[in-house]
């Protein structure tokens, strides 16, 4: 999912980390300091249309390895979410560096999420922008509720439950879809849709080329090596 800007916010602002409020955090958290950028997926891919896979092995290397390149990635390309089928991966995981609307940082991955159904006396749908890093350079208005609740593991098969208001709830609805196979334009209706696209068409150039500055900018590029004038990957 793509970043918007925050707006203000509580008292306590505190960064969330793994839903807990921590008295400091860094700008780059720790798993992207040792994660590498991988290739972004783009809409019309077929492992972005597909329910993924459940995560069955817990607290190996090769799992930590995912997580943490998933957040370098979702970094480089100034994004707030990232599912793993959006880096070519069919596992239910996602990661998240999001603010909600008081401007409170939510960072975290979840494994195996599930959403909440929420008692129709809770449910308020709210019809924002929203954009995804495998639809690079389209925003478009979709209805989303303005509260979610995703309940899951750890990488450690650790118990998580994750709460999100406004544009992290967005997020935490947006992730999600995307590990049952769906995107956000599915959400559209047939002309929002094409213009989606056209908004795509008309801009990704620019948005891979800002990514690749990025990568440059974090010393990284695609598929993890040093550089210093990264090339995207499409």
């Amino acid at each position: 999912m793509s970043v918007r800007d925050d707006q203000p916010g509580p008292v306590d602002r505190r960064v969330r980390v793994q839903g807990q409020p921590v008295d400091s955090y860094p700008a780059l958290p720790p798993e992207a300091e040792r994660g590498t950028i991988r290739r972004i997926t783009v809409l019309g891919e077929d492992v972005l249309h597909r329910p993924c896979r459940e995560v069955t092995e817990f607290g190996t290397p090769e799992l930590s390895a995912l997580i943490d390149d998933m957040f370098l990635t979702m970094h480089a390309a100034d994004g707030a979410g990232l599912a793993a089928n959006q880096v070519g991966v069919d596992l239910r995981i996602f990661v998240y560096d999001c603010p909600d609307d008081h401007g409170v940082r939510h960072v975290g991955h979840i494994v195996n999420p599930v959403l909440d159904e929420l008692p129709p006396a809770e449910r308020r749908l709210v019809d924002e922008g929203e954009g995804c890093l495998s639809v690079p350079g389209a925003t478009m208005n979709v209805p989303r509720l303005d509260r979610a609740v995703v309940r899951g593991v750890d990488r450690d098969g650790k118990p998580l439950v994750i709460e999100g208001t406004g544009y992290f709830a967005r997020c935490l609805q947006h992730e999600s879809d995307h590990l049952d196979g769906r995107l956000y334009v599915q959400r559209l209706a047939k002309r929002d849709r094409k213009d989606a696209l056209r908004q795509m068409a008309d801009r990704r150039e620019r948005v891979f080329a800002q990514r690749a500055a990025k990568a440059a900018r974090l010393g990284r590029a695609p598929g993890g090596s040093p550089t210093a004038q990264a090339t995207p990957e499409r």
